[in-house]
């Protein structure tokens, strides 16, 4: 299990790293996001399948993708428009379907799928294009020191479960070294490297805390969802990590956290 781990990563973060780094010929970072969105969505619906009462797949696959591109075009009413045609026209298209028994639990699973997925990714996409690639490193380095501390204290010195009804391998232990492993590596930003953010020791640590508390409960919220399904791993295409939604439950709630940071306390 480890080894897959970090086999997986090994390919994954160089990919990612330059996915970030790069914007031309195409805006690489984007296309990862939309890439990795469009099927963590699909994996998202494939779940609630479970229920008996499939959502409106297509429909939300072509709503995610368009969240998800929405900071690339500067129009302030496009978000309104997005929420209310996703609205809207996913409630026209029930009326259109044979089934009518779970008509709105369906509805209710397309729409959670576009904003968990679509809407909380694109505030990524936001932040590289508004705040530059190394807000994004901010936002990924600090959630993968977070999310690698935790696991590796937590299995190693963790005895005071943190949430046992919602995932009962987490654990205080974890959560607390999860936070300091967050807070370290915020502060490896202040250090004169091409990674360098111009912020001060009293900004980092505590954008690091917020980033560690919000990555950590955005991987408690889809361990309710899972839970509440019945599954471990929204998939298996990444060995050692699951699914592609599990690997950005801690980075949407992560990277929404630092967007706002940047746009109320630095810019």
């Amino acid at each position: 299990m480890l080894k897959k781990r970090v086999i997986t990563a090994l390919w994954g973060i160089p990919l990612l790293i330059a996915a970030v780094w790069f914007v031309k010929p195409l805006p690489w970072f984007t296309i990862l996001v939309a890439i990795w969105g469009l099927i963590a969505v699909f994996e998202f619906y494939k779940m609630t399948a479970v229920t008996k009462v499939p959502p409106l797949t297509y429909f939300g696959l072509i709503w995610t993708l368009l969240f998800i591109l929405s900071p690339h075009f500067h129009y302030d009413l496009l978000l309104p428009l997005l929420l209310t045609s996703a609205v809207v026209i996913s409630l026209i298209l029930l009326l259109l379907r044979p089934q009518r028994e779970g008509a709105f639990v369906s509805w209710t699973w397309t729409m959670a799928g576009i904003l968990y997925v679509g809407w909380l990714l694109s505030y990524l996409v936001a932040l590289r294009l508004d705040a530059g690639r190394n807000w994004v490193f901010f936002a990924l380095f600090t959630t993968f020191a977070s999310d690698t501390a935790a696991f590796f204290v937590g299995r190693a010195l963790g005895r005071h479960h943190l949430a046992p009804r919602i995932s009962p391998g987490k654990t205080w232990e974890g959560t607390v070294a999860g936070v300091f492993g967050a807070i370290i590596v915020s502060l490896l930003f202040i250090l004169p490297t091409p990674l360098h953010l111009d912020l001060r020791y009293w900004q980092a640590i505590p954008l690091g805390l917020l980033v560690s508390i919000f990555g950590q409960l955005g991987d408690l919220v889809e361990s309710l969802f899972k839970r509440n399904i019945g599954v471990k791993d929204s998939g298996k295409s990444l060995p050692g990590h699951g699914g592609f939604l599990d690997r950005i439950d801690s980075i949407v709630f992560a990277g929404m956290v630092v967007y706002y940071y940047v746009i109320w306390a630095i810019q």
